[in-house]
């Protein structure tokens, strides 16, 4: 489950570095610095788009089988890279390619409501969020080293979906209904959308990160890539922490409250990005943000859990990972006028500015309701 959990953070970072080259390769094809970013954005929009469908899809055809189906696309079209000599043919592998991490990513989330329950499903969760940041950390360094040997080679990475189809062949065990416990699959009259949206602003909010940061640090800090790189990797690194330390938190306070304090973390982290004269301060601010992205992730995953039942669970969990996707990939459109209007370092500190605002709407809310 945490391997399988690991691959879905592979939908982008694998291959972020061969994208300059891949731009070289194909330079005789018009508009190619723009296909080599829909490289990128493609599978994610693809992700949000078809969870909503794939969750009752998923559900009828079971979620052993929609893995093992899902892994072997996620192999042969990840790798496609390896001898593709089309960009059309390119763009084509990576829309089937983000089907095969929205199934794997519906699957491995909903599995975990069906295997665990209470503290024990927290404490899993928190280490799934941190296998997928470490697994961010170890493909995009893979990826790099791969990419200076060949621009093909990061794409041959997407290949260990073959080394896990066995594990999921002999190891995945999809419990019935009837396994689970009477009071595990009673009706919870709740509505899920309000964690639908907290999953949506959340990314919008998260993806400023690797959309935003990067601008900074080298335009206005002249700054290597390779230290960008560090930086991101560094906060990849604490965003598994944050997930690990969810089930902690979780002993003492709700879900809405543990949002909240993660989202005063995450608004303390870009506001203190706006005060930063040394490059390397930005070590903290990526450790700040990290952690509060990895702790409020997994809050709101097991939050959805929390309110679904088994026959809900599978459907749920696509609706939610439409949600974060759907957030991911309007961070930088919806960010872009602000960023050109106030200047990047503004940016930061009016966006973080905001936050601090919002929690203390929320926080009277809780106070009031």
């Amino acid at each position: 489950m945490l391997f399988l959990s690991m691959t879905t953070m592979m939908s982008n970072v694998a291959i972020v570095t061969a994208l300059p080259r891949f731009q070289d390769y194909f330079s005789n094809i018009k508009d190619i610095e723009f296909y080599s970013r829909l490289m990128l954005t493609l599978p994610s929009v693809i992700i949000a788009l078809f969870s909503l469908f794939l969750g009752h899809l998923i559900f009828k055809i079971g979620k052993k089988r929609s893995a093992t189906i899902a892994l072997t696309i996620f192999a042969l079209t990840g790798s496609a890279g390896l001898y593709l000599e089309s960009v059309e043919m390119f763009l084509f592998s990576r829309a089937l390619f983000g089907i095969a991490i929205a199934t794997l990513m519906i699957v491995t989330t909903s599995l975990v409501g069906d295997y665990f329950q209470g503290e024990a499903r927290h404490k899993f969760m928190g280490y799934q969020s941190a296998f997928m940041s470490i697994g961010g950390v170890v493909f995009v360094v893979g990826g790099g080293f791969l990419s200076d040997l060949n621009w093909r080679f990061p794409f041959g990475i997407y290949l260990v979906g073959f080394l896990l189809l066995p594990m999921v062949l002999y190891f995945l065990v999809e419990k019935e209904q009837e396994e689970l416990k009477q009071d595990e699959i009673r009706v919870v009259p709740t509505n899920l959308i309000g964690v639908y949206f907290l999953g949506f602003f959340y990314m919008i909010i998260f993806f400023i990160l690797p959309t935003q940061l990067p601008f900074l640090m080298i335009n206005e800090f002249h700054a290597s890539g390779k230290l960008t790189g560090s930086i991101i990797g560094v906060a990849f690194l604490a965003n598994g922490v944050g997930a690990i330390y969810f089930s902690k938190f979780k002993k003492r306070y709700s879900f809405s409250t543990i949002y909240l304090i993660a989202l005063t973390i995450i608004a303390t982290g870009l506001t203190a990005i706006s005060f930063v004269y040394n490059v390397y301060f930005f070590f903290l601010t990526g450790i700040l943000l990290g952690f509060g992205g990895g702790l409020m992730m997994t809050n709101i995953s097991a939050w959805m859990l929390s309110k679904t039942t088994f026959e809900k669970r599978v459907k749920a969990s696509g609706y939610l990972t439409s949600s974060v996707f759907m957030g991911q990939f309007a961070s930088p459109i919806l960010f872009y006028p602000v960023v050109r209007s106030l200047g990047i370092h503004n940016f930061f500190l009016a966006v973080g500015s905001s936050l601090f605002i919002v929690v203390l709407l929320g926080s009277l809310y809780k106070k009031l309701a």
